[in-house]
């Protein structure tokens, strides 16, 4: 259900999680802590997986009864948190923020991985978002057929910034130089913030980022949003066109993170920390605090959440092969 709900964009998504209450989702026995909880956050400070991270974990804590504390270890390409929460004791205590890169694309984006998809099981989707092309503001360019011409009008060429190799922004990046014939270098960070602050000082030129960090930035005028890369327009930046209405046929690309945990935690334990979690994003704040960074609290069950990982791991093998996306 949820796969054929992402395909049809975010605004769907949105709706269907308000018409579906989240604490519908978690009836079993809530996960009660017996020492502080750890989120491993895959990126720096600033991001959307640390945001995020946060957001959850400061909801959370009242829930467990214990404090929840958010842990940022970046670096290649979100596998250092991973191998971080895969080293700590399987008793539910310590979770990863997922997403996109290192829990589905990234076995067909790298060679090799210190993980499998087997190493790990899927509590929770937390949240799915657009992603939005955004440009230095100093740039003569205010859509991406002036993108596209900048880009071959340019004698020094034009450099993409890169959150994360392997991100939904990476991808969705990387698609959109294809299809629109743009010879782009990528500079690849070790997190958004950082890159957020190249681009905003020109040291590159362009990016397509989540709308969590983008955002602010967007509003400020500090960076300038060009295209957004859902089937539908984002309700924050509704001026803003998507790539499927610029021509961009297919072009439905969002950002989704969920948290795992290692496959050596025991089964009843997963339920309870599903259960926890899906009160945790039932809290009123939190889903507010999501919708106006542009996203929506997905919630659910831990079968959905591992059928859409799946799907997700399939449809990005897919897309990766096709255009010889690198890493």
């Amino acid at each position: 259900m949820w796969s054929r709900i992402f395909q049809m964009g975010a605004p769907v998504i949105a709706a269907v999680s308000l018409a579906l209450p989240l604490s519908a989702h978690g009836q079993g026995e809530v996960f009660k802590a017996t020492k502080p909880m750890h989120i491993v956050a895959p990126s720096s400070p600033g991001g959307i997986l640390d945001q995020t991270s946060r957001l959850v974990a400061k909801a959370l804590t009242d829930i467990v009864g214990q404090p929840v504390i958010v842990d940022n270890h970046p670096g290649a390409g979100g596998t250092i948190g991973i191998q971080t929460m895969l080293r700590a004791e399987p008793d539910g205590h310590t979770l990863v923020m997922g997403s996109l890169g290192p829990n589905a694309a990234n076995y067909t984006l790298q060679d090799k991985l210190p993980y499998t998809a087997a190493d790990m099981t899927g509590v929770i989707r937390v949240l799915t978002m657009p992603d939005v092309v955004v440009v230095n503001p100093k740039l003569p360019v205010k859509s991406i057929a002036e993108l596209k011409a900048y880009a071959q009008n340019s004698p020094n060429g034009v450099s993409m910034a890169v959150s994360t190799s392997g991100s939904s922004g990476h991808l969705a990046g990387a698609m959109l130089n294809q299809r629109a014939g743009i010879k782009a270098v990528e500079v690849v960070y070790r997190g958004a913030s950082p890159a957020l602050t190249d681009l905003v000082g020109g040291q590159v030129d362009y990016m397509v980022d989540n709308l969590i960090t983008a955002l602010p930035l967007v509003r400020a005028g500090k960076l300038r949003a060009i295209a957004v890369t859902t089937r539908e327009r984002s309700a924050e930046l509704p001026d803003v066109p998507t790539l499927m209405e610029l021509g961009y046929k297919d072009f439905d690309v969002s950002v989704w993170l969920g948290l795992f945990v290692s496959s050596k935690t025991p089964a009843a334990t997963v339920q309870a920390l599903n259960a926890a979690l899906n009160k945790a994003l039932s809290d009123p704040q939190v889903q507010k605090t999501i919708a106006q960074q542009g996203g929506s609290a997905t919630g659910g069950s831990t079968e959905e959440f591992a059928q859409f990982v799946r799907n997700e791991t399939t449809r990005w093998a897919e897309v990766i092969r096709a255009g010889n996306i690198k890493p």
